[in-house]
């Protein structure tokens, strides 16, 4: 007879293969029919609000592997959240104005567009962008309020973020000022701290002598009666292009000088650097006066060219600055004050007048076209040009070329400079502001508030507080203005002649807001001066085209977003978000825009906690690049091995570091999902004719393995729980993954398989089983659901009453005792050393299966008495056909040999008892009582 039939072999419509790329899309579509978003709000309808805020990616291009992880770790914490009993709220956005989107519509559409018809086709081209790009996070498995996402170019929260720079300028934060910013030759904008990145760029440095202006009173100054040669002081740049508009000479008050005798004349340096200067520029020379850098303010030099051409026939005088050192250069800076913010601040300080400041290069790199002798040149490109001048009027001492980090914008990734112009500003220290409100205005600094802010937050890692204070504690005042189109306007008026703004400013940002709340920022550009002054006053005032820059944007999403578009997300009191999650480059960049603006606003941070994760890189750790071809694109590994296969990699990397993507690391992710859903399947199938509510076991009644089993399962849970408080990943897939491969696989599953299949369909033996299976079941959906989303809805389909895993939450598990863990422990211990016995003698050809060994453990009083307290199941634990415990005196003595009995049809085991009934000659005798009488005892396992 074959035995096959009379056994409870698993079965279950899990299948082994995923099939994940044609079976995922199925998934969400179900997800969207059903309203599954809707439906989990409604399901947790009073609980503790989550608020995990989305920080807007740009609307501009396909994702990339680094939003896919982005979204994956938000969209991992959400659902644990939910899983917990939170009302788990996730509102993706999309941020959609700004300069890219502009420079994407000039490339369609050509340069010089009137403005309404950029705004437009903007708008339009940046709604195609959001499309795409939502189908994409959507095929990722990602959950969220995906009808309903919040763009900062609707209408209602281009109005807001109006309403929010309203409130900043009550607070008395906002300012005009004439000061150098960064800026982009590419953009022809300004650029705020966050837009700046730093590169690698071939610069020529130049020593260049000025010419003494007042020889009898530098020779004084060193204590001389007089000058026998021509002096000069000599200055060290790596910007050619800024001495056409020098200004002034900077020296440290502290440090001291020296005039040292030269072929070239008398020159002026540092005396620390004196030795340094004179073989860099092949000169002999003696030192033959000192003077303490205080000696030399308000000196007077004459600009190098001044003999060349009478534009250039100007003074520069010496003023004290603690930002020139003898670090590097002669220890003497020179000042053009419209480019750079240390020079601005010394000259006006030393009462330059803003209106007497040079600033030469225009907005797009080009020097005005009435400067002497460079007039109408790049910038870049005149740098020769400066150099033979100089040179030619024996100014220039020394030039190379070295390669320095400098500044680049973070869009083009070209070279920006300071350059001074007009812009509006938020104030990080003391300071008044246009139009404050005296009863409004904090008692502290912006920095201060902001500072204080970072103090009240949690970070993940606790690293990124360091890295955000210390931005916070060294920026400048943010300068909020940008000279294009396609964005939030600035609302001002500016009077002709003062430049002083309307006095009826803070109405005009009301009527402008409403304005844009029904058509847009396009409605704001049609109106003109006539229509919202009236005609008198609109004679004396021109209306500003600069817009808001977009940090300000997302930055107030907290604003016109939790409290505007989208009340139900946020809480009602404290900080509206529980979390911020973006990369690391966010402490400059969003995380460090939102604090300023809820700072301003509120007093305090928009969030509780931030959390920052790594960028991705290649397998070598080298940044992805499209001309290295080592780029991974999220659409590519979803269509091959399936969506899952990327929450996966991103749930086991630990993403406080950069994470490592190709495909061996793929590889390696697919063989892990394999080993997890196999388990996965052998579970639903042992429980597939299981009804918990007519079949289940009371805890007491379980066998003692299947409550430890369970216990096990609950401390695991403990820690799974405790990972998901802290937002950590990788320690929870690498414990399932232990736990799927050792304590189930390599243990338990394994021990249970001969109860499961042999024992009679609703024994006690076999019911315990398939309990502890069933919760361990329910536990082990519920830790994976969050990361393996497709495949825990997939199972739970097979497994569950509920219609999706999302709508229960963590289950509960008995925890047994603590001794009861400790026993199962050691026994399990010894099972180990038991196995590499049985491995030894099956190698030298004694044995085959275990089953065919027989085992008997000589064991101490301790060890004994675990081992002789599971009686007869002893053998079960072993996988033996036979075992038995004795007591030994010494170290555990394993004896392995093997069976002389008989095989039994039907369970493999090897016993004396096997043909003992003449009806089965073929089976064991417990096989006989399993099949055909009251079944067998099992107590232990």
């Amino acid at each position: 007879m074959d035995y096959r039939d009379t056994l409870n072999l698993p079965e279950s419509p899990f299948p082994m293969r995923g099939d994940l790329p044609k079976r995922e899309p199925g998934w969400i579509k179900e997800w969207e029919e059903k309203g599954l978003y809707k439906r989990l709000r409604d399901a947790r309808q009073g609980a503790p609000l989550f608020i995990l805020h989305d920080g807007p990616p740009y609307a501009n291009g396909k994702i990339h592997i680094g939003h896919a992880v982005n979204k994956i770790l938000k969209d991992m914490i959400v659902k644990s959240r939910q899983l917990e009993g939170f009302d788990a709220v996730y509102v993706p956005g999309w941020d959609c104005h700004g300069l890219p989107i502009e420079n994407a519509i000039e490339k369609l559409h050509g340069r010089n567009l009137p403005r309404d018809e950029m705004q437009a086709r903007s708008r339009a081209f940046a709604t195609e962008q959001i499309a795409q790009q939502m189908t994409d996070f959507k095929r990722l498995g990602v959950l969220g309020d995906w009808d309903h996402p919040y763009k900062t170019m609707n209408h209602a929260n281009e109005a807001l973020e109006l309403r929010a720079l309203k409130k900043v300028m009550e607070r008395g934060f906002v300012y005009r000022g004439l000061k150098p910013v960064y800026w982009c030759f590419d953009c022809a904008s300004s650029l705020a701290e966050f837009e700046i990145e730093y590169a690698d760029k071939k610069s020529q440095t130049l020593d260049v002598m000025f010419p003494a202006a007042d020889p009898g009173r530098l020779a004084a100054a060193f204590g001389l009666d007089r000058l026998d040669k021509e002096a000069f002081i000599v200055i060290w740049t790596t910007t050619a292009w800024t001495i056409p508009a020098n200004q002034a000479l900077n020296v440290n008050p502290e440090l001291e000088y020296s005039l040292v005798d030269t072929e070239r004349g008398l020159l002026i340096v540092a005396s620390a650097l004196v030795e340094k200067c004179l073989e860099r520029w092949k000169l002999h020379g003696r030192v033959i006066a000192t003077a303490k850098g205080e000696k030399l303010e308000h000196m007077p030099f004459r600009h190098p060219l001044a003999h060349v051409d009478k534009g250039y026939d100007r003074l520069s005088p010496v003023y004290l600055a603690d930002y020139a050192t003898a670090e590097d250069g002669t220890g003497i800076v020179h000042s053009s004050p419209a480019y750079g913010l240390d020079d601005f601040n010394s000259c006006t300080a030393n009462g330059l007048a803003y209106e007497d400041i040079l600033n030469p290069v225009q907005g797009h790199g080009v020097y005005a076209d009435d400067l002497p002798l460079f007039g109408g040149q790049h910038i870049w490109k005149a740098v020769p040009a400066i150099l033979d001048a100089l040179k030619a009027a024996d100014r220039l001492v020394d030039t190379t070329t070295i390669t320095h980090s400098y500044p680049h914008c973070w869009r083009h990734k070209t070279p920006v400079i300071y350059r001074a112009a007009a812009q509006w500003f938020i104030r990080m220290d003391e300071g008044e502001g246009v139009f404050t409100d005296p009863a409004q205005k904090p008692a502290k600094t912006l920095r201060q508030i902001a500072l204080e802010a970072i103090d009240q937050t949690r970070f993940y890692p606790e690293n990124g507080r360091i890295r955000l204070r210390d931005m916070i504690a060294g920026r400048p005042d943010w300068c909020i203005s940008r000279q294009r189109s396609w964005g939030v306007p600035i609302p001002f008026f500016l009077h002709v002649d003062t430049g002083e703004l309307h006095p009826r400013t803070m109405e005009i940002i009301d009527q402008a807001a409403d304005l844009i709340e029904q058509g847009g920022v396009e409605a704001w550009s049609r109106v003109t001066a006539e229509d919202i002054l009236g005609a008198e006053d609109a004679r004396h005032y021109t209306k500003s085209t600069d817009i808001l820059e977009v940090w300000f944007d997302s930055g107030s999403t907290f604003w016109h977003v939790m409290r505007g578009s989208h009340p139900a997300m946020h809480h009602d009191s404290g900080p509206e978000a529980d979390l911020y999650l973006e990369g690391h480059d966010q402490h400059r960049g969003w995380f460090h825009s939102s604090l300023l603006l809820a700072s301003a606003i509120f007093g305090r941070a928009p969030y509780r906690g931030l959390l920052t994760h790594g960028f991705t890189v290649d397998g070598q750790g080298k940044k992805m690049s499209k001309s290295l071809g080592n780029t991974v694109a999220p659409q590519d590994v979803s269509g091959k091995m399936g969506a899952e296969i990327i929450r996966l990699w991103v749930a086991s990397t630990d993403y406080s570091g950069d994470l490592g993507i190709d495909d061996k690391i793929l590889a390696r992710v697919v063989d892990s999902y394999r080993r997890i859903r196999n388990t996965l399947r052998f579970l639903l199938a042992n429980t597939s004719d299981f009804d918990a509510a007519t079949d289940a076991v009371a805890y007491e009644d379980l066998l003692e393995i299947d409550r430890y089993a369970l216990a096990r399962a609950a401390q695991l849970q403990k820690e799974i729980l405790g990972h998901y408080q802290v937002y950590e990943f990788h320690p929870v897939v690498a414990k399932l993954q232990l736990f799927c491969s050792e304590d189930l696989g390599g243990f338990y599953l394994d021990v249970l398989k001969d109860r499961l299949y042999t024992t009679a369909p609703k024994s006690l033996a076999r019911r315990s089983a398939q309990t502890a299976l069933h919760r361990i079941t329910h536990a082990l959906l519920r830790w994976m659901a969050p990361f393996l989303s497709f495949t825990a809805e997939e199972a739970w389909k097979i497994f569950g009453s509920g219609d999706s895993i999302f709508l229960e939450t963590f289950t509960t598990l008995p925890e047994g005792d603590e001794a009861l863990r400790a026993k199962w422990t050691r026994i399990r211990e010894i099972r180990d050393q038991v196995n590499k016995d049985i491995e030894a003698v099956r190698a030298e050809g004694k044995v085959g299966a275990s089953l065919q060994a027989e085992v008997t453990v000589a064991a101490q009083a301790e060890d004994l008495a675990l081992l002789q307290s599971l009686g007869d199941d002893l053998k079960f634990v072993f996988i033996t056909s036979a075992a038995r415990a004795v007591a030994g005196d010494g170290d555990l003595r394993i004896d392995v040999r093997a069976t002389t009995h008989e095989k039994c049809g039907r369970c493999w085991h090897h016993r004396a008892d096997v043909g003992r009934d003449p009806a089965h000659p073929e089976l064991c005798g417990r096989c006989v009582d399993n099949l055909y009488g009251d079944g067998e005892a099992r107590a232990h396992a």
